[in-house]
C-alpha cells in the first residue's frame, strides 16, 4: 500500500474534480462565465480565469510533488470557500434539493480534510529530509 504509483493514483483521484472542472471551464469559457454569474461572483471574467488557473495549477503541484503542500492548501481553501458559496443547504426549503446540497456540502468538507492531510504529510516528509 506504500508504492509510489498507488500514492500518485490516490492524489490523481483527489484532484480529479479540479482537473475536470478546470479543463471544462477552459474549453467552455462561456459556461465558466455563466457559473460565476450564477453565484453572483463579479467580475466574472477575471474570476473564471483565476479559478481555472487555481484548479489546474494547484492540481499540477499536488501531482508533480513540487510544492505539493502549497497546491493542497490552495485546493483546500478554494474548496472550503466554494462550498460555502455554492452549497448553502441551510437556506433551502426542506426537500430533495436541500438533502442533496447537504450531502454535497459534507462531501466537500471531506475533500478539504483530504487536502489538509496531503499538505501535512508533505510538510512532515520535507522536515525529515
Amino acid at each position: 500500500m506504500t508504492s509510489p504509483a498507488l500514492r500518485w493514483i490516490a492524489l490523481l483521484l483527489l484532484c480529479a474534480a479540479y482537473l475536470q472542472g478546470g479543463l471544462n471551464k477552459a474549453m467552455d469559457f462561456d459556461a465558466a462565465l455563466a457559473e460565476m454569474n450564477h453565484f453572483g461572483m463579479s467580475p466574472a471574467g477575471p474570476l473564471a480565469v483565476a479559478v481555472i488557473v487555481l484548479e489546474l495549477g494547484a492540481s499540477a503541484l499536488v501531482l508533480i510533488g513540487r510544492l505539493r503542500w502549497l497546491g493542497a492548501l490552495a485546493l483546500a481553501g478554494f474548496t472550503l470557500m466554494a462550498t460555502f458559496v455554492a452549497l448553502r443547504f441551510w437556506q433551502m426549503p426542506t426537500g430533495p434539493e436541500r438533502f442533496m446540497a447537504a450531502n454535497s456540502f459534507f462531501e466537500h468538507l471531506g475533500l478539504v480534510g483530504g487536502f489538509l492531510l496531503v499538505a501535512w504529510h508533505d510538510l512532515k516528509e520535507r522536515a525529515h529530509v
